[in-house]
């Protein structure tokens, strides 16, 4: 047993040691010699149109042979020019390379300390794996003939998509702004909202070839330590070659990778993330693209917007009561349909049975075909309108529905009830505050029109008992996915399938935070006062 413990130690030791080689080998320490530096550079880049190699002499005698290094598009030219290469010439006539004073060592430090008040984040960086990062990412590169090190500052300055309204979480009422592809300009939306040190905002960077940068964003104090050690434990996780957009770190890090229920919502809106910021959740950026990852999420979030409490208690309450019902409906109106004219034909009014009877006696198709074919032509039409140019999109999806509606009513393929109840089916899928959500329901919509044509309300009951323990046993980032509704939490239900006024959310969600969990003073301060007349 000892000789198989040692002879696994020195395989252990064996392969740390090989790891560690290899890491050596990938960052080389960058040489004294600058020709050899730009050689390196050039080699590992190739011949990139958009590298940009400029090479300068400096000094009193021009002695000292620089380069500065950028990639055209990704840096602002006129800070370079105006700024970094004027800063340098002039205080690099400052200093007498022959004199006694001056040393090799601290040139470096003596440029990085005189830059400080023009130029920002100035660094030092001695490996080439840094170096090509900085310069693959915006930054400008200074290297100096004779030493082994670099200096590099931000001058970042592509060109980028502006602040505009939501496309895809349009309010009535509320903020208009919604992210971009930028990070720093997600995280500056972020700060506007929320202007407290307990917002803490980290980075990291996953993609071996594309090195994204993800910011990782929560309320120090507030969210779960837990919940924060498992995201950190998730996405150190992921070793992939590239990310591009936050999908790729949604279906990386979610809890089931076999359930078409989101367990992780995304938006696009900076204040639907200050909001979850501060019940505890955790947010997550991802380099560019506008939608934030949102952790932990529940079911009954999706059913949730922003503009749910800028308005009124009873107006938000009514809106999200809607909601629900066009949950069902979307998801249940064709089956029932399906199980009521092929099972049940009994349970239907006498007058209302004979319309459809007559309706239906010249079609071909039993019920079931008739809703797939309906069904499948709408969505058809819908992901024709998603792709289509955006000014002819919308038209697509209204005149083809009607055009085709029209001529399949005609032709004896469907009845006229079929096309109203496809109508009211597809309608009720626009509802929903989250798309991925509305996805769901129309994927599980066609799970219950088949167990409706094979057993009628049999199978639609069986089918809902299935659905509601698969739920129930979905988890996302530790917490019960349809927490507060199962388990029942009646201390939670003020903000579930109804809105309470806002002077009663005393404290955050039990099921989400754990540690400071008063929002506001006790129910008598906080309830607005009737004025005294007095």
């Amino acid at each position: 047993m000892r000789k198989i413990l040692k002879s696994f130690q020195k395989r252990t030791k064996s392969n740390v040691l090989k790891m560690r080689t290899d890491q050596i080998d990938k960052s080389i320490i960058l040489k004294k010699s600058l020709k050899e530096n730009i050689e390196i550079i050039k080699k590992t880049l190739g011949n990139s149109s958009d590298l940009e190699i400029k090479k300068f002499y400096a000094g009193k005698k021009k002695e000292l042979k620089l380069a500065v290094i950028f990639t055209d598009g990704l840096v602002k030219k006129e800070l370079i020019y105006d700024v970094i290469l004027n800063t340098l010439m002039i205080e690099l006539k400052k200093i007498d390379f022959n004199s006694k004073d001056f040393s090799n060592r601290n040139l470096i430090d003596t440029l990085q300390s005189s830059f400080i008040p023009s130029l920002e984040d100035m660094q030092i960086i001695k490996d080439f794996k840094n170096l090509y990062l900085k310069i693959l990412s915006g930054d400008t590169v200074l290297l100096i003939d004779g030493y082994a090190s670099a200096l590099v500052t931000d001058t970042k300055g592509w060109e980028d998509r502006g602040v505009t309204e939501s496309s895809a979480e349009s309010v009535v009422r509320g903020p208009k702004d919604s992210f971009t592809e930028t990070l720093r300009t997600n995280t500056s939306l972020l700060r506007r909202r929320i202007k407290s040190t307990d917002l803490w905002i980290e980075e990291m960077t996953i993609g071996e070839k594309t090195n994204t940068s993800i910011a990782i964003a929560y309320m120090k104090g507030i969210a779960s330590e837990n919940v924060i050690k498992e995201v950190y434990t998730r996405l150190n996780r992921i070793d992939i070659d590239a990310v591009l957009e936050s999908g790729y770190i949604e279906e990386l890090i979610q809890d089931d990778c076999f359930t078409i229920f989101p367990t992780i919502y995304h938006t696009e809106r900076p204040d639907s993330v200050a909001a979850n910021l501060l019940e505890g959740r955790i947010a997550i950026f991802v380099d560019g693209t506008p939608f934030v990852l949102i952790v932990p999420a529940l079911f009954v979030q999706f059913f949730q917007s922003p503009e749910d409490y800028y308005q009124r208690a009873d107006i938000g309450s009514l809106i999200r009561i809607l909601r629900y019902v066009a949950f069902f409906l979307s998801m249940l109106t064709p089956s029932l349909y399906i199980a009521l004219t092929t099972f049940h034909q009994q349970m239907l009014p006498p007058p209302f049975l004979i319309s459809i009877i007559a309706q239906r006696e010249a079609i071909p198709f039993p019920a079931f075909m008739e809703a797939i074919f309906m069904e499948f032509t709408f969505e058809i039409l819908r992901e024709a309108g998603v792709r289509m140019p955006r000014a002819i999109g919308p038209t697509i999806s209204i005149v083809g529905a009607l055009v085709l509606g029209e001529a399949a009513v005609d032709a004896g393929i469907v009845s006229p009830v079929m096309v109203i109840v496809v109508s009211i089916t597809a309608i009720s899928s626009f509802v929903f505050p989250a798309y991925n959500m509305a996805i769901a329901i129309r994927i599980i919509r066609f799970v219950f029109m088949i167990l409706a044509a094979t057993f009628g309300f049999f199978g639609i009951a069986l089918g809902l008992l299935a659905m509601t323990l698969h739920l129930c046993s979905l988890r996302s980032f530790g917490v019960s996915y349809m927490s507060p509704i199962m388990p029942i939490n009646f201390s939670e239900q003020k903000d579930t399938l109804v809105r309470f006024p806002l002077w009663s959310f005393l404290k955050r969600p039990q099921s989400i935070v754990k540690r400071n969990r008063i929002r506001q003073q006790s129910p008598s301060n906080a309830r607005p006062k009737k004025p005294n007349n007095k």
